[in-house]
C-alpha cells in the first residue's frame, strides 16, 4: 500500500495489458477479493463486490484495504479451528450461490491475493516505480526475526 501511496496519478491509471487494465483496477481487485472474503466468512448481508460499485479515489481505496487487512487480522486471530469445517455460502461475481469449507477458502483467499500483489509489482516496475523491496515472504519471515540479518 505505501508503494500505491508513493506513485503518481499517472502510473495509477496507466493503460497495462495484465489481468487488470492499470494498477488502479488491480489493486481495487486485490481490496474487492478481501472484502467479500471477510462478507462470506462473516455472513455479511447484502455482500457486494466492491471493484463492480467503487468510483472513488486512490486514497479512499487504501484506507478500505487498510481497514479490511486489520479486520481480517482480527477475524483469523479469532476464528475457532473447529470451524474450519463450517460451510460458507459464497456468492459468486455471476450470481451463483455455492457453499465450500472455510478450510478451503481461507488457502484460496492468500493465493488469489499473493498472486495479484505479484502483478502489482510487475506494473509498478512497467510504470517506472522502482522503489520497490524484496516481497518474497522467506524475505519477510527473516526480516522480522533476524532484522540485521
Amino acid at each position: 500500500m505505501k508503494w500505491l501511496d508513493e506513485i503518481t496519478d499517472e502510473q495509477w491509471n496507466q493503460l497495462a495489458i495484465s489481468s487488470f487494465r492499470s494498477i488502479r483496477d488491480t489493486a481495487v481487485h486485490i481490496v474487492s477479493a478481501k472484502k467479500i472474503w471477510l462478507d462470506f466468512w462473516t455472513n455479511a448481508p447484502d455482500p457486494v463486490y466492491l471493484s463492480a460499485i467503487f468510483t472513488g479515489t486512490r486514497e479512499q481505496l487504501l484506507d478500505i484495504w487498510d481497514k479490511a487487512s486489520t479486520e481480517l487480522t482480527s477475524f483469523i486471530a479469532n476464528y475457532p479451528e473447529e470451524s474450519y469445517g463450517k460451510e460458507i455460502n459464497v456468492l459468486k461475481p455471476n450470481g451463483e450461490l455455492i457453499t465450500m469449507e472455510f478450510r478451503r477458502t481461507f488457502p484460496h483467499m492468500v493465493n488469489h491475493s499473493t498472486y495479484h500483489r505479484g502483478q502489482l509489482v510487475t506494473l509498478l516496475r512497467q510504470a517506472g516505480f522502482s522503489d520497490l523491496s524484496n516481497t518474497d515472504l522467506f524475505s519477510y519471515y527473516v526480516n522480522q526475526s533476524y532484522p540485521n540479518w
